[in-house]
């Protein structure tokens, strides 16, 4: 029933407020012609006032011509012409911009991931099965961790693909990756200093100064992150993304893995590993995790279900060394789950029966021939465009040389309807070494690719 906010220490009457909320819902249209009023008694009743103050205001509302009575069946909405309020709630939203991506044929965002391929109905499937199997235990209080299950499907998923050794126990579920990096966060000192690539992904730290954390960033190099820049740092804590460095690509070899755990062993310190996209490598085998060449308790290991599945799927996941699962079990353990049960059932399935596996093998292959097509689009101008990041996707760094600055760059691919991101926006100072860009190819089909590789051409060369 309509529940309107009635204030008794207004000046205004009851009878008024009441009426100018009918009328506001009438103007608007969450009131639609012909839909019932209350009958008086049950809407006095149910607002705690007199059927007299009701009455007035039906009263003022039918001689205004808003509603209308049939005698014996009650109050109805009259068919209105948009008053002078909804007239003013329209340009209102007509003054906001419509959004800019509406103007562009191609968005080579690096947040967009395939959706047509998703398992659609292997994923329904699975829902009805555990909507029948495990009805009485969806409604019941979720593990503080997760679901047991699917902690176990994830540890058998590590152990097989990122050569991860851990127990069900080290596993805790959060829905997206920032949730758990807060949760770090309040299981390391607060007045830690945390180390971030530069350039890196911002966001992160945006969420750690939320957190009241201080940063610092760290130059890369060929091999990652600088060691010795890190060192020069006094940071006791670095996030970095050995498997894939967002966005300049970088694969962290072994030796400079070496170098980073002997910085964290040396000083009682911590590497949180982001491993957001591993699982597309498009060449060689597979890399193993940073985490798992960890034998002092000084890796986190994250990575999320955002890239390989669907980013609203928001089931993100840690694995916490022996030492801070303890502390997290101590201090930590009141935090309940944020990840309803049902999708974590229909997800341990996922993963306990091989769809899984079987569905990244399917998208490591589309996305390697979008990329291949992408590339393809750009082949007779090659000797002016340096490619990085081809190993691994789903993104690609473009270096143009053709002596154009990266604003112009950008307006260039902007006046041909394709919207690319400045690699400066992921530099601290603003400032890229190069004129550069980064083009996320994952949501766009082959042809599609090609299209906007040409549109790129003649917007630079």
């Amino acid at each position: 029933m309509l529940t309107p906010i009635l204030d008794t220490n207004s000046k205004a009457p009851i009878y008024e407020q009441l009426y100018r909320y009918l009328r506001t819902e009438i103007e608007t249209g969450r009131l639609s012609e012909g839909i019932r009023l209350p009958s008086k008694r049950k809407f006095s009743a149910h607002l705690k006032i007199s059927q007299g103050t009701v009455e007035t205001a039906y009263s003022q509302l039918l001689a205004e011509g808003y509603i209308y009575s049939m005698e014996k069946r009650g109050y109805y909405v009259n068919a209105v012409e948009q008053g002078s309020l909804l007239h003013r709630e329209k340009k209102a939203v007509s003054a906001v911009p419509a959004p800019m991506e509406n103007d562009f044929r191609f968005i080579l965002s690096t947040g967009r991931v395939d959706t047509e391929h998703f398992p659609f109905s292997t994923w329904a499937k699975l829902m009805r099965e555990v909507l029948s199997m495990e009805s009485g235990h969806l409604l019941r209080p979720v593990d503080p961790q997760g679901d047991p299950s699917l902690r176990a499907g994830i540890v058998r998923y590590l152990h097989d693909f990122r050569g991860i050794e851990a127990e069900p126990e080290q596993i805790v579920l959060g829905a997206g990756s920032e949730y758990l990096l807060s949760l770090i966060t309040q299981l390391l000192p607060r007045e830690g200093l945390y180390a971030l690539e530069d350039p890196g992904y911002r966001k992160t730290e945006h969420i750690l100064h939320a957190n009241g954390i201080r940063t610092v960033p760290v130059p890369l190099n060929a091999a990652g992150m600088d060691a010795d820049a890190l060192e020069a740092s006094c940071a006791d804590v670095a996030h970095v993304t050995p498997s894939h460095h967002f966005p300049l690509g970088i694969v962290m070899p072994v030796g400079r893995r070496q170098t980073l755990l002997s910085w964290a062993a040396r000083g009682n310190r911590y590497i949180i590993e982001d491993d957001y996209d591993s699982e597309f490598r498009f060449s060689g085998r597979p890399i193993p995790a940073l985490q798992s060449l960890d034998m002092r308790e000084r890796v986190i290991y994250l990575n999320t279900f955002a890239k390989t599945l669907a980013p609203s799927l928001r089931i993100s996941y840690m694995v916490l060394p022996p030492h801070l699962l303890q502390r997290y079990r101590e201090t930590l353990l009141f935090y309940s789950c944020t990840i309803p049960s049902f999708e974590q059932h229909t997800l341990a399935l996922f993963l306990g029966r091989g769809h899984f596996e079987r569905h990244l093998h399917r998208m490591r292959k589309i996305y390697k021939s979008r990329r291949d097509a992408f590339i393809d689009g750009f082949r007779s101008h090659l000797d002016k465009l340096e490619i990085s990041g081809i190993d691994s996707g789903p993104h690609l760094l473009l270096t143009v040389k053709n002596g154009m600055p990266e604003r112009d760059l950008i307006r260039a691919a902007e006046k041909k309807s394709v919207r690319l991101t400045p690699l400066s926006s992921y530099y601290t100072n603003g400032r890229a070494p190069s004129a550069a860009v980064v083009a996320g190819y994952s949501g766009y089909h082959a042809e599609e690719l090609r299209e906007a590789a040409g549109l790129l051409c003649s917007a630079w060369f």
